[in-house]
Protein backbone atom coordinates (compact mmCIF):
# COMPACT_ATOMS: atom_id res chain seq x y z
CA UNK A 1 0.00 0.00 0.00
CA UNK A 2 1.65 3.21 -1.14
CA UNK A 3 0.87 6.63 0.40
CA UNK A 4 -1.89 7.48 -2.09
CA UNK A 5 -3.51 4.08 -1.70
CA UNK A 6 -3.36 4.62 2.05
CA UNK A 7 -4.97 8.05 1.69
CA UNK A 8 -7.92 6.59 -0.25
CA UNK A 9 -8.29 3.67 2.16
CA UNK A 10 -8.11 5.97 5.18
CA UNK A 11 -10.79 8.29 3.83
CA UNK A 12 -13.02 5.29 3.16
CA UNK A 13 -12.38 3.93 6.65
CA UNK A 14 -13.30 7.24 8.31
CA UNK A 15 -16.52 7.33 6.30
CA UNK A 16 -17.28 3.77 7.38
CA UNK A 17 -16.71 4.61 11.05
CA UNK A 18 -18.92 7.71 10.91
CA UNK A 19 -21.70 5.73 9.19
CA UNK A 20 -21.34 3.00 11.81
CA UNK A 21 -21.96 5.43 14.65
CA UNK A 22 -24.85 7.05 12.78
CA UNK A 23 -26.57 3.67 12.62
CA UNK A 24 -25.47 2.20 15.95
CA UNK A 25 -28.93 2.51 17.51
CA UNK A 26 -30.33 0.37 14.69
CA UNK A 27 -27.88 -2.48 15.22
CA UNK A 28 -28.60 -5.57 17.32
CA UNK A 29 -26.41 -5.10 20.36
CA UNK A 30 -25.27 -8.75 20.61
CA UNK A 31 -24.23 -10.89 17.67
CA UNK A 32 -26.10 -13.97 16.44
CA UNK A 33 -22.93 -15.84 15.48
CA UNK A 34 -22.05 -19.21 17.00
CA UNK A 35 -18.66 -20.17 18.50
CA UNK A 36 -16.10 -20.85 15.79
CA UNK A 37 -18.05 -18.97 13.11
CA UNK A 38 -15.06 -17.02 11.82
CA UNK A 39 -12.81 -20.04 11.26
CA UNK A 40 -15.43 -21.40 8.87
CA UNK A 41 -15.46 -18.13 6.89
CA UNK A 42 -11.73 -17.43 6.58
CA UNK A 43 -9.03 -19.47 4.80
CA UNK A 44 -6.93 -21.82 6.88
CA UNK A 45 -3.70 -20.03 5.86
CA UNK A 46 -2.66 -16.46 5.16
CA UNK A 47 -2.89 -15.31 1.53
CA UNK A 48 0.08 -16.00 -0.70
CA UNK A 49 -0.47 -12.94 -2.92
CA UNK A 50 -1.34 -9.35 -1.97
CA UNK A 51 -5.04 -8.51 -1.89
CA UNK A 52 -6.73 -5.20 -2.60
CA UNK A 53 -7.98 -2.98 0.20
CA UNK A 54 -11.45 -3.03 -1.33
CA UNK A 55 -11.60 -6.82 -0.92
CA UNK A 56 -10.25 -6.59 2.63
CA UNK A 57 -12.80 -3.92 3.54
CA UNK A 58 -15.64 -6.01 2.10
CA UNK A 59 -14.57 -9.00 4.18
CA UNK A 60 -14.31 -6.82 7.26
CA UNK A 61 -17.87 -5.61 6.72
CA UNK A 62 -19.34 -9.03 5.89
CA UNK A 63 -17.34 -11.31 8.21
CA UNK A 64 -15.93 -9.32 11.15
CA UNK A 65 -18.66 -6.78 11.92
CA UNK A 66 -21.40 -9.43 12.25
CA UNK A 67 -19.36 -10.95 15.09
CA UNK A 68 -19.08 -7.74 17.10
CA UNK A 69 -20.85 -6.82 20.31
CA UNK A 70 -21.73 -3.14 20.04
CA UNK A 71 -20.50 -1.68 23.32
CA UNK A 72 -21.32 1.89 22.31
CA UNK A 73 -24.97 1.09 21.67
CA UNK A 74 -27.49 2.68 24.07
CA UNK A 75 -28.91 -0.85 24.40
CA UNK A 76 -25.62 -2.09 25.87
CA UNK A 77 -26.39 -2.00 29.61
CA UNK A 78 -23.99 -4.72 30.78
CA UNK A 79 -20.74 -4.79 32.76
CA UNK A 80 -19.46 -1.20 32.86
CA UNK A 81 -19.28 1.08 29.80
CA UNK A 82 -16.24 1.12 27.56
CA UNK A 83 -16.65 4.57 26.08
CA UNK A 84 -15.09 6.07 23.04
CA UNK A 85 -15.31 9.44 21.33
CA UNK A 86 -14.21 10.76 17.96
CA UNK A 87 -11.25 12.73 19.39
CA UNK A 88 -10.09 9.54 21.07
CA UNK A 89 -10.25 7.64 17.78
CA UNK A 90 -8.15 10.37 16.16
CA UNK A 91 -5.63 10.09 18.99
CA UNK A 92 -5.38 6.37 18.37
CA UNK A 93 -4.81 7.04 14.67
CA UNK A 94 -1.95 9.45 15.33
CA UNK A 95 -0.51 7.13 17.97
CA UNK A 96 -0.35 4.33 15.40
CA UNK A 97 1.18 6.65 12.79
CA UNK A 98 3.98 7.79 15.10
CA UNK A 99 4.52 4.37 16.61
CA UNK A 100 7.35 3.89 19.09
CA UNK A 101 7.85 1.41 21.94
CA UNK A 102 8.60 4.42 24.22
CA UNK A 103 10.28 2.52 27.04
CA UNK A 104 12.80 5.35 27.61
CA UNK A 105 12.43 9.12 27.39
CA UNK A 106 14.93 9.17 24.52
CA UNK A 107 12.74 6.81 22.45
CA UNK A 108 10.43 9.75 21.82
CA UNK A 109 10.53 12.54 24.40
CA UNK A 110 7.03 13.85 23.62
CA UNK A 111 5.51 10.44 24.42
CA UNK A 112 6.86 10.51 27.96
CA UNK A 113 6.39 14.18 28.68
CA UNK A 114 2.80 14.39 27.40
CA UNK A 115 1.87 11.43 29.60
CA UNK A 116 3.25 13.17 32.67
CA UNK A 117 1.42 16.38 31.84
CA UNK A 118 -2.04 14.95 31.08
CA UNK A 119 -1.97 12.71 34.14
CA UNK A 120 -1.15 15.71 36.30
CA UNK A 121 -4.06 17.55 34.65
CA UNK A 122 -6.39 14.66 35.46
CA UNK A 123 -5.18 14.33 39.06
CA UNK A 124 -5.81 18.02 39.70
CA UNK A 125 -9.25 17.84 38.09
CA UNK A 126 -10.21 14.84 40.24
CA UNK A 127 -9.00 16.50 43.43
CA UNK A 128 -6.23 14.04 44.27
CA UNK A 129 -3.73 15.27 46.89
CA UNK A 130 -0.64 17.03 45.58
CA UNK A 131 1.50 14.09 46.71
CA UNK A 132 0.23 12.17 43.67
CA UNK A 133 1.55 14.78 41.22
CA UNK A 134 4.79 14.41 39.28
CA UNK A 135 6.44 17.57 40.62
CA UNK A 136 6.92 15.86 43.98
CA UNK A 137 7.82 12.29 44.89
CA UNK A 138 4.78 10.75 43.25
CA UNK A 139 3.17 10.84 39.84
CA UNK A 140 0.93 9.05 37.37
CA UNK A 141 1.45 6.42 34.70
CA UNK A 142 -0.87 4.91 32.09
CA UNK A 143 -1.40 1.17 32.53
CA UNK A 144 -3.28 -1.21 30.27
CA UNK A 145 -6.04 -1.87 32.79
CA UNK A 146 -6.94 -1.57 36.46
CA UNK A 147 -5.97 -5.22 36.81
CA UNK A 148 -2.50 -4.46 35.47
CA UNK A 149 -2.28 -1.57 37.94
CA UNK A 150 -3.03 -3.91 40.85
CA UNK A 151 -0.33 -6.35 39.74
CA UNK A 152 2.18 -3.52 39.36
CA UNK A 153 1.49 -2.02 42.78
CA UNK A 154 1.42 -5.42 44.44
CA UNK A 155 4.89 -6.23 43.12
CA UNK A 156 6.12 -2.87 44.44
CA UNK A 157 4.36 -3.50 47.75
CA UNK A 158 5.95 -6.94 48.10
CA UNK A 159 9.41 -5.50 47.44
CA UNK A 160 8.91 -2.64 49.89
CA UNK A 161 7.55 -4.86 52.64
CA UNK A 162 10.31 -7.46 52.38
CA UNK A 163 12.97 -4.76 52.36
CA UNK A 164 11.61 -2.33 54.96
CA UNK A 165 9.61 -4.54 57.33
CA UNK A 166 11.72 -7.71 57.17
CA UNK A 167 15.28 -7.32 55.87
CA UNK A 168 15.90 -3.99 57.62
CA UNK A 169 15.96 -5.78 60.97
CA UNK A 170 19.15 -7.65 60.07
CA UNK A 171 22.75 -6.59 59.50
CA UNK A 172 24.40 -9.09 57.17
CA UNK A 173 23.36 -9.88 53.62
CA UNK A 174 23.04 -13.56 54.51
CA UNK A 175 20.61 -12.75 57.31
CA UNK A 176 18.63 -10.40 55.09
CA UNK A 177 18.27 -13.02 52.34
CA UNK A 178 17.28 -15.72 54.80
CA UNK A 179 14.66 -13.50 56.44
CA UNK A 180 13.18 -12.53 53.07
CA UNK A 181 13.00 -16.17 51.96
CA UNK A 182 11.23 -17.12 55.18
CA UNK A 183 8.76 -14.24 54.92
CA UNK A 184 7.74 -14.68 51.28
CA UNK A 185 5.46 -17.62 51.99
CA UNK A 186 3.65 -15.70 54.73
CA UNK A 187 2.70 -12.59 52.77
CA UNK A 188 -1.03 -11.98 52.42
CA UNK A 189 -3.09 -9.44 50.44
CA UNK A 190 -6.56 -8.31 51.46
CA UNK A 191 -9.68 -6.98 49.78
CA UNK A 192 -13.40 -7.14 50.47
CA UNK A 193 -15.60 -9.86 49.04
CA UNK A 194 -17.08 -7.20 46.72
CA UNK A 195 -13.71 -6.14 45.31
CA UNK A 196 -12.93 -6.95 41.69
CA UNK A 197 -11.24 -10.31 41.19
CA UNK A 198 -8.10 -8.59 39.88
CA UNK A 199 -6.64 -8.40 43.40
CA UNK A 200 -7.00 -12.14 43.87
CA UNK A 201 -5.46 -12.71 40.44
CA UNK A 202 -2.59 -10.33 41.25
CA UNK A 203 -1.91 -12.33 44.43
CA UNK A 204 -1.79 -15.49 42.34
CA UNK A 205 0.71 -13.87 39.96
CA UNK A 206 2.81 -12.46 42.80
CA UNK A 207 2.87 -15.81 44.61
CA UNK A 208 1.23 -14.57 47.81
CA UNK A 209 -1.87 -15.49 49.78
CA UNK A 210 -5.19 -13.67 49.44
CA UNK A 211 -8.00 -13.11 51.94
CA UNK A 212 -11.43 -11.70 51.05
CA UNK A 213 -13.11 -9.86 53.91
CA UNK A 214 -16.88 -10.30 54.15
CA UNK A 215 -19.08 -7.23 53.82
CA UNK A 216 -22.66 -6.75 55.01
CA UNK A 217 -25.83 -5.07 53.70
CA UNK A 218 -26.11 -2.88 56.80
CA UNK A 219 -22.79 -1.30 55.73
CA UNK A 220 -23.96 -0.99 52.10
CA UNK A 221 -21.45 -3.78 51.37
CA UNK A 222 -18.51 -1.48 52.10
CA UNK A 223 -15.31 -2.63 53.77
CA UNK A 224 -15.24 -1.07 57.24
CA UNK A 225 -12.44 -0.38 59.69
CA UNK A 226 -13.82 -2.90 62.21
CA UNK A 227 -14.00 -5.72 59.65
CA UNK A 228 -10.49 -4.95 58.47
CA UNK A 229 -9.08 -4.83 62.00
CA UNK A 230 -10.58 -8.23 62.75
CA UNK A 231 -9.18 -9.74 59.54
CA UNK A 232 -5.71 -8.32 60.15
CA UNK A 233 -5.60 -9.74 63.66
CA UNK A 234 -6.79 -13.18 62.53
CA UNK A 235 -4.16 -13.24 59.80
CA UNK A 236 -1.37 -12.31 62.21
CA UNK A 237 -2.59 -14.90 64.73
CA UNK A 238 -2.16 -17.45 61.93
CA UNK A 239 1.42 -16.33 61.28
CA UNK A 240 0.67 -14.32 58.14
CA UNK A 241 2.16 -10.95 57.15
CA UNK A 242 -0.36 -8.38 55.81
CA UNK A 243 1.47 -6.46 53.08
CA UNK A 244 -1.23 -5.23 50.66
CA UNK A 245 -4.84 -4.04 50.67
CA UNK A 246 -7.18 -3.04 47.85
CA UNK A 247 -10.03 -0.74 48.80
CA UNK A 248 -12.70 0.12 46.24
CA UNK A 249 -14.34 3.30 45.10
CA UNK A 250 -17.17 1.58 43.26
CA UNK A 251 -17.13 -2.23 43.38
CA UNK A 252 -18.01 -4.20 40.28
CA UNK A 253 -21.30 -5.74 41.38
CA UNK A 254 -22.96 -2.77 43.11
CA UNK A 255 -20.57 0.22 43.10
CA UNK A 256 -20.02 0.00 46.86
CA UNK A 257 -17.55 2.52 48.30
CA UNK A 258 -15.27 1.31 51.07
CA UNK A 259 -14.75 3.37 54.22
CA UNK A 260 -11.40 4.96 53.40
CA UNK A 261 -11.06 6.98 56.60
CA UNK A 262 -11.87 3.97 58.77
CA UNK A 263 -9.47 1.83 56.78
CA UNK A 264 -6.67 4.37 57.15
CA UNK A 265 -7.15 4.53 60.90
CA UNK A 266 -7.36 0.74 61.20
CA UNK A 267 -3.99 0.44 59.45
CA UNK A 268 -2.10 3.09 61.39
CA UNK A 269 -0.04 0.34 63.05
CA UNK A 270 0.82 -1.21 59.65
CA UNK A 271 3.11 1.42 58.08
CA UNK A 272 4.70 -1.06 55.68
CA UNK A 273 1.40 -2.39 54.30
CA UNK A 274 0.59 -0.94 50.88
CA UNK A 275 -2.91 0.53 50.56
CA UNK A 276 -4.38 0.81 47.05
CA UNK A 277 -7.66 2.35 45.85
CA UNK A 278 -9.33 0.75 42.84
CA UNK A 279 -11.68 3.34 41.32
CA UNK A 280 -11.68 1.75 37.87
CA UNK A 281 -15.19 2.79 36.82
CA UNK A 282 -16.49 5.23 39.42
CA UNK A 283 -13.32 7.32 39.59
CA UNK A 284 -14.45 9.11 36.44
CA UNK A 285 -17.14 10.90 38.47
CA UNK A 286 -14.42 12.64 40.49
CA UNK A 287 -13.88 15.17 37.71
CA UNK A 288 -17.13 16.68 39.01
CA UNK A 289 -16.53 18.53 42.31
CA UNK A 290 -19.79 17.25 43.83
CA UNK A 291 -18.36 13.71 43.94
CA UNK A 292 -14.94 14.48 45.38
CA UNK A 293 -16.18 13.89 48.92
CA UNK A 294 -15.72 10.21 48.12
CA UNK A 295 -11.96 10.85 48.31
CA UNK A 296 -12.07 11.49 52.06
CA UNK A 297 -9.32 9.32 53.52
CA UNK A 298 -7.29 9.05 50.30
CA UNK A 299 -4.39 10.63 52.21
CA UNK A 300 -3.88 7.27 53.96
CA UNK A 301 -3.29 5.41 50.67
CA UNK A 302 -0.18 4.67 48.62
CA UNK A 303 -1.80 4.41 45.19
CA UNK A 304 -4.98 5.19 43.27
CA UNK A 305 -6.19 3.94 39.90
CA UNK A 306 -9.08 4.81 37.57
CA UNK A 307 -9.90 3.90 33.98
CA UNK A 308 -10.58 6.71 31.56
CA UNK A 309 -11.48 3.97 29.09
CA UNK A 310 -14.65 3.05 30.97
CA UNK A 311 -16.68 6.21 31.45
CA UNK A 312 -14.51 9.12 30.42
CA UNK A 313 -14.63 9.16 26.60
CA UNK A 314 -11.20 7.60 25.95
CA UNK A 315 -11.05 4.23 24.26
CA UNK A 316 -9.33 1.19 25.74
CA UNK A 317 -6.63 1.13 27.03
CA UNK A 318 -6.12 4.10 29.35
CA UNK A 319 -5.93 3.11 33.01
CA UNK A 320 -4.46 5.93 35.08
CA UNK A 321 -2.37 4.80 38.06
CA UNK A 322 -1.10 7.30 40.62
CA UNK A 323 1.47 6.60 43.32
CA UNK A 324 2.46 8.70 46.30
CA UNK A 325 6.14 7.72 46.02
CA UNK A 326 7.31 6.60 42.60
CA UNK A 327 10.61 5.28 43.93
CA UNK A 328 8.81 2.19 45.22
CA UNK A 329 7.85 1.31 41.65
CA UNK A 330 11.31 1.97 40.28
CA UNK A 331 12.99 0.14 43.19
CA UNK A 332 10.97 -2.97 42.40
CA UNK A 333 10.82 -2.81 38.60
CA UNK A 334 13.98 -1.11 37.36
CA UNK A 335 16.57 -3.22 35.58
CA UNK A 336 19.00 -1.37 33.32
CA UNK A 337 21.14 -3.49 30.98
CA UNK A 338 23.72 -1.68 28.89
CA UNK A 339 21.51 -1.43 25.81
CA UNK A 340 18.96 0.64 27.75
CA UNK A 341 21.54 3.09 29.07
CA UNK A 342 21.51 6.64 27.70
CA UNK A 343 22.63 10.06 28.81
CA UNK A 344 19.15 11.40 29.52
CA UNK A 345 18.18 8.45 31.71
CA UNK A 346 21.51 8.40 33.51
CA UNK A 347 21.12 12.09 34.33
CA UNK A 348 18.08 11.40 36.48
CA UNK A 349 16.28 14.36 34.90
CA UNK A 350 13.69 12.34 32.96
CA UNK A 351 11.09 9.66 33.63
CA UNK A 352 11.50 6.24 32.05
CA UNK A 353 8.04 4.72 32.32
CA UNK A 354 9.39 1.24 31.64
CA UNK A 355 10.30 1.27 35.36
CA UNK A 356 6.69 2.00 36.35
CA UNK A 357 5.07 -1.02 34.72
CA UNK A 358 5.38 -4.75 34.03
CA UNK A 359 6.11 -4.63 30.26
CA UNK A 360 9.08 -2.83 28.76
CA UNK A 361 7.47 -1.15 25.74
CA UNK A 362 4.42 1.05 25.71
CA UNK A 363 2.19 2.92 23.26
CA UNK A 364 1.54 6.65 22.85
CA UNK A 365 -1.66 6.42 24.91
CA UNK A 366 -1.47 9.92 26.34
CA UNK A 367 -2.20 11.38 22.92
CA UNK A 368 -5.83 10.27 22.86
CA UNK A 369 -6.27 11.54 26.44
CA UNK A 370 -4.86 14.91 25.40
CA UNK A 371 -7.13 15.07 22.35
CA UNK A 372 -10.21 14.31 24.47
CA UNK A 373 -9.25 16.81 27.18
CA UNK A 374 -8.61 19.51 24.58
CA UNK A 375 -11.77 18.80 22.58
CA UNK A 376 -14.23 18.48 25.48
CA UNK A 377 -12.54 20.57 28.13
CA UNK A 378 -13.29 19.94 31.80
CA UNK A 379 -16.81 21.33 31.34
CA UNK A 380 -17.62 19.00 28.47
CA UNK A 381 -16.34 15.95 30.32
CA UNK A 382 -18.32 16.95 33.41
CA UNK A 383 -21.44 17.40 31.27
CA UNK A 384 -21.00 13.87 29.93
CA UNK A 385 -20.75 12.41 33.45
CA UNK A 386 -23.73 14.40 34.73
CA UNK A 387 -25.85 13.58 31.69
CA UNK A 388 -25.28 9.84 31.94
CA UNK A 389 -25.76 9.93 35.72
CA UNK A 390 -29.10 11.64 35.15
CA UNK A 391 -30.10 8.88 32.74
CA UNK A 392 -29.16 6.31 35.40
CA UNK A 393 -31.24 8.13 38.03
CA UNK A 394 -34.16 8.16 35.59
CA UNK A 395 -33.91 4.38 35.18
CA UNK A 396 -33.72 3.87 38.96
CA UNK A 397 -36.90 5.90 39.48
CA UNK A 398 -38.68 3.79 36.87
CA UNK A 399 -37.61 0.61 38.68
CA UNK A 400 -38.68 2.00 42.06
CA UNK A 401 -42.08 3.05 40.70
CA UNK A 402 -42.91 -0.62 40.09
CA UNK A 403 -42.02 -1.92 43.57
CA UNK A 404 -44.46 -4.84 43.20
CA UNK A 405 -42.35 -6.09 40.25
CA UNK A 406 -38.81 -5.01 41.15
CA UNK A 407 -36.77 -4.81 44.35
CA UNK A 408 -33.64 -2.64 44.48
CA UNK A 409 -30.84 -4.65 46.11
CA UNK A 410 -28.22 -1.97 46.85
CA UNK A 411 -28.16 1.82 46.90
CA UNK A 412 -27.98 3.07 43.29
CA UNK A 413 -24.66 4.80 42.65
CA UNK A 414 -22.74 6.18 39.68
CA UNK A 415 -25.51 5.35 37.23
CA UNK A 416 -25.72 1.69 38.29
CA UNK A 417 -29.02 0.13 39.36
CA UNK A 418 -29.00 -3.39 40.83
CA UNK A 419 -32.36 -5.09 41.28
CA UNK A 420 -34.29 -8.35 41.53
CA UNK A 421 -37.58 -9.37 39.98
CA UNK A 422 -40.20 -9.99 42.68
CA UNK A 423 -42.16 -13.26 42.34
CA UNK A 424 -45.95 -13.06 42.18
CA UNK A 425 -46.33 -16.22 44.28
CA UNK A 426 -44.45 -18.25 46.88
CA UNK A 427 -43.73 -21.12 44.51
CA UNK A 428 -40.74 -19.38 42.94
CA UNK A 429 -37.77 -17.59 44.50
CA UNK A 430 -36.60 -14.14 43.50
CA UNK A 431 -33.24 -15.66 42.56
CA UNK A 432 -34.78 -18.13 40.11
CA UNK A 433 -37.14 -15.60 38.59
CA UNK A 434 -34.46 -12.95 38.21
CA UNK A 435 -32.18 -15.44 36.49
CA UNK A 436 -34.97 -16.42 34.08
CA UNK A 437 -35.68 -12.80 33.19
CA UNK A 438 -31.99 -11.99 32.71
CA UNK A 439 -31.44 -15.04 30.53
CA UNK A 440 -34.50 -14.30 28.41
CA UNK A 441 -33.47 -10.67 27.88
CA UNK A 442 -29.97 -11.62 26.81
CA UNK A 443 -31.20 -14.50 24.64
CA UNK A 444 -33.59 -12.20 22.76
CA UNK A 445 -30.68 -9.76 22.16
CA UNK A 446 -32.72 -6.58 22.12
CA UNK A 447 -30.70 -5.46 25.15
CA UNK A 448 -27.52 -6.74 26.72
CA UNK A 449 -27.23 -6.67 30.51
CA UNK A 450 -25.37 -8.50 33.27
CA UNK A 451 -26.65 -10.77 36.00
CA UNK A 452 -24.56 -11.04 39.14
CA UNK A 453 -24.77 -12.35 42.69
CA UNK A 454 -24.69 -10.08 45.73
CA UNK A 455 -24.68 -11.73 49.16
CA UNK A 456 -26.45 -14.76 47.74
CA UNK A 457 -28.98 -12.73 45.76
CA UNK A 458 -29.16 -13.11 42.00
CA UNK A 459 -29.49 -9.61 40.57
CA UNK A 460 -29.74 -7.73 37.31
CA UNK A 461 -27.32 -4.83 36.80
CA UNK A 462 -28.19 -1.96 34.49
CA UNK A 463 -25.63 0.76 33.85
CA UNK A 464 -25.28 3.25 31.08
CA UNK A 465 -22.43 5.63 30.55
CA UNK A 466 -22.45 5.75 26.77
CA UNK A 467 -22.25 9.17 25.11
CA UNK A 468 -24.92 7.80 22.76
CA UNK A 469 -27.34 7.06 25.63
CA UNK A 470 -30.62 8.98 25.87
CA UNK A 471 -33.55 9.14 28.28
CA UNK A 472 -35.75 7.82 25.47
CA UNK A 473 -33.53 4.77 24.92
CA UNK A 474 -33.33 3.87 28.62
CA UNK A 475 -37.10 4.34 29.02
CA UNK A 476 -37.69 1.93 26.15
CA UNK A 477 -35.22 -0.48 27.77
CA UNK A 478 -37.13 -0.29 31.04
CA UNK A 479 -40.45 -0.92 29.31
CA UNK A 480 -38.97 -3.96 27.62
CA UNK A 481 -37.53 -5.29 30.91
CA UNK A 482 -40.88 -4.67 32.62
CA UNK A 483 -42.86 -6.49 29.94
CA UNK A 484 -40.64 -9.57 30.02
CA UNK A 485 -40.56 -9.56 33.83
CA UNK A 486 -44.36 -9.45 34.07
CA UNK A 487 -44.66 -12.23 31.51
CA UNK A 488 -42.28 -14.44 33.50
CA UNK A 489 -44.05 -13.61 36.77
CA UNK A 490 -47.35 -14.86 35.33
CA UNK A 491 -46.01 -18.23 34.18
Amino acid sequence: MDPEEYRRAAYASIDYIVDYYKTITERQVVSDVKPGYLRRLLPSEMPEEPESWDDIQKDFDSKIVPGLTHWQSPNFLAFFPANISFPSILGELYSAAFSAPAFNWICSPAVTELETIVLDWLAKQMGLPSEFLSDGEGGGVIQGSASEAVVTTMVAARDRYLRDAIASKYLTEEEKEASIAAARGKLVAFASDQTHSSTQKAALIAGVKFIAIKTYPEDDYALTGDSLTKALKEAEDNGLLPFFLTASLGTTAICAVDKFVEIGKAMKDYPHTWKHIDAAYSGAALICPEFQHYLAGVEFFDSFDMNMHKWLLVNFDASCLYVRKRRYLTDALSITPSYLRNEASDSGLVIDYRDWQIPLGRRFRSLKIWFVMRTYGAKGMQEHIRKTLGIGVHFTKLIQSFSHVFSVVAPPRFGLTVFQVVPSNSEETANDLTRKVADRINNEKVLFLTASTVDGKTCIRVVTGSPWATVKAVTEAFEYILRLSEEERQK
